[in-house]
């Protein structure tokens, strides 16, 4: 049983865990490079919130949101 969990930990630690220890290891020799990653996760967030923006336009413009007020019967 004990050598389940070491092939376990030797998966995440020398497999999974690699390309983070290989941007680790480029921090060090070029800070810039390290950092791309960080913008092309931003760069994607970005484009990903405009387009649900420019969708949420033209759904509001087509008016097909249910907009009319309903509350809970107590009030």
């Amino acid at each position: 049983m004990k050598d389940f969990f070491y092939a376990i930990q030797d998966l995440f630690v020398d497999v999974l865990f690699a390309p983070y220890d290989a941007l680790r290891a480029l921090e060090l020799e070029n800070w810039f490079a390290a950092n791309t990653v960080s913008w092309l996760f931003l760069l994607v967030g970005f484009v990903a919130m405009v387009y649900w923006m420019m969708q949420l336009r033209i759904f509001d413009n087509n008016n097909e949101e249910d907009k009319s007020i309903s509350s809970h019967s107590f009030l």
